[in-house]
């Protein structure tokens, strides 16, 4: 079952009641209930937001991702589950256990993998990717020759229309900011998805940096970013002004994880897609596969 992303962007007192989250709203004396068992996502969006601690319990307890936002509603932390499986501990062994040709071999997947996404969205837009695909072809074990550094310079430079001059920086002016937006809530999806299946985002198979607690969730959720793109480009194309993060904007962007994505050849929302794909991650640790299970954007 998919679980719900709840968002909430008003003053408001959330608390738990029999399984149920209670979410109370001062400004107009109106109270709803959302039972815990459905949630996959909370977003926590104004700095008049307060909660119980029995609620957070809950909420670990059932694997919720748990984002908190900034006095400039970008994402700012994000609430995690540590005893996600009954197999933790020996899932987490296997992780750490892993030999450095998988890891390599992982990361050349996943970056294969990215780069025929970032094709379909260039290719839906009717720009040239034969490039691309040459370089998604050519990807070595562990990446050696920064193919994907290669794609992205190709394809920052074409998704978005000429006349923005886009270049992809965190805090670069519009539309980073709604390309952040969408990555922080693809990176909680991810990050929950991990811990459910046993094992720890702080330990990546790419990303090793010591101030980042989410590595191996920046890994996988590469070949998930193009759908990201995707909407924000969709938003740039359709709408002129896309320098503030309207309501109507991360309504968009709330979506994702309810979003369809082809899997195998089969149709399932993403969350349940990352899913599948860190479960697909963990037979590779334990040995039992070589391969992850990507989504694969289709090209027109």
């Amino acid at each position: 079952m998919i679980k719900r992303t709840l968002y909430f962007g008003n003053p408001a007192h959330l608390k738990t009641i029999n399984q149920q989250l209670v979410a109370e709203f001062p400004e107009t004396n109106d109270q709803k209930s959302f039972p815990i068992e459905d949630i996959g996502v909370l977003i926590a969006d104004h700095q008049q937001i307060t909660f119980s601690q029995a609620l957070l319990a809950r909420l670990l307890e059932s694997n919720v991702a748990f984002i908190t936002c900034d006095a400039t509603h970008h994402p700012a932390g994000l609430l995690l589950n540590l005893e996600g499986n009954t197999l933790q501990s020996q899932k987490t062994q296997y992780q750490l256990d892993a030999s450095v040709p998988l890891k390599k071999q992982l990361w050349q997947q996943t970056v294969t993998a990215k780069i025929k996404n970032q094709a379909a969205v260039l290719a839906g837009l009717r720009q040239p990717v034969n490039y691309l695909l040459q370089l998604a072809d050519a990807v070595k074990s562990g990446d050696t020759d920064n193919h994907e550094a290669k794609a992205a310079a190709y394809y920052w430079k074409r998704i978005f229309p000429d006349f923005l001059e886009f270049k992809r920086e965190r805090y670069g002016p519009p539309p980073n900011n709604l390309l952040n937006y969408g990555y922080a809530i693809l990176r909680a999806i991810v990050a929950r998805s991990l811990v459910g299946s046993g094992l720890m985002p702080t330990v990546g198979i790419h990303h090793k940096s010591q101030y980042n607690a989410f590595c191996l969730a920046d890994d996988i959720m590469e070949p998930y970013r193009p759908y990201v793109d995707g909407v924000v480009c969709n938003i740039v194309r359709n709408n002129g002004n896309f320098l503030e993060l309207t309501t109507s904007m991360k309504k968009e962007l709330l979506a994702l994880p309810a979003m369809d994505v082809q899997l195998e050849g089969k149709t399932s929302p993403l969350m349940i897609a990352v899913s599948r794909t860190t479960a697909s991650l963990v037979k590779c640790f334990e040995g039992e596969a070589r391969k992850i299970i990507y989504p694969e954007i289709p090209r027109p």
